[in-house]
């Protein structure tokens, strides 16, 4: 389970957020809703350890994670960054594989077992024929899919990613939430961002809204993300619609300005 007890973000004196409190089970999806600038990724860079926490604990399975080393933080904690382009041309599957360094230790050699595991997150992702091709030859799209199969074989109890799908078509992008569920039924804690109300109510057990000056909530999806907090949080008008034969199915619709004139 990820817990923040009390915690503050930002830099030096500058607090972003004050006092956050929540929790997310294990195998549970958390989703960060809210637009630009509001601190999305400072939250992230302090549970990651890159930022320090200004107050406040940050708990992983019951531990103060401000005492791990960079060694234990990386092999329970994975990241994928929205873009991230590598200095050689690596094959994809030697991306992959970099996933396992924590495991092996810095002067250690990835053995078969680090391989399989490797193979077996590109195939999850049904990207093994990409395995042999250099990485910065490869799409955009196509990398995203290579830096979430870099994190599962990592085998990390926190997963967060950093708008998983913004770089996707539409097939991928449903792979991608659909793959998020299932590591989530695995006992994978996910915590992600997305600007797509429609990708929380999809993967997204809990929801955090976050807004300007601080604003921070935090909920069930389907109670937190409303109409009302969509157009104070976005400035737009939106429907959340439901489908009758698929009950627990909702997203999300703009509205134009002529419907609710």
């Amino acid at each position: 389970m990820l817990e923040l007890k009390n915690v503050s973000c930002g830099y030096d004196s500058t607090r972003i957020f004050r006092n956050i409190s929540f929790s997310v089970m294990r195998g549970q999806t958390l989703c960060l809703l809210g637009p630009n600038g509001v601190g999305k990724t400072t939250l992230f860079k302090t549970i990651l350890g890159l930022l320090p926490p200004l107050a406040g604990e940050i708990l992983l399975s019951g531990e103060n994670m401000s005492a791990w080393t960079v060694q234990e933080r990386a092999r329970r904690i994975a990241y994928v960054p929205q873009t991230h382009t590598p200095p050689f041309p690596f094959t994809v599957r030697d991306v992959v594989l970099m996933g396992r360094a924590a495991h092996v230790g810095s002067l250690g050699i990835p053995g078969k077992k680090d391989r399989k595991i490797a193979d077996n997150a590109l195939e999850m992702l049904g990207i093994e024929h990409l395995a042999k091709k250099i990485y910065t030859k490869i799409s955009g799209g196509e990398r995203q899919l290579v830096l979430l199969a870099r994190a599962i074989a990592q085998q990390p109890q926190l997963l967060c990613m950093d708008e998983p799908t913004a770089s996707l078509d539409f097939g991928n992008q449903v792979l991608v939430m659909n793959r998020i569920r299932t590591l989530s039924a695995a006992g994978i804690t996910v915590m992600m961002t997305t600007h797509a109300p429609s990708h929380a109510f999809y993967c997204a057990d809990q929801t955090a809204i976050m807004g300007r000056d601080g604003v921070f909530f935090v909920g069930q999806t389907n109670d937190t993300i409303t109409e009302k907090r969509l157009t104070k949080l976005y400035g737009v008008t939106a429907k959340i619609v439901g489908y009758e034969h698929i009950p627990e199915t909702r997203t999300c619709v703009p509205l134009p300005p002529q419907a609710h004139q």
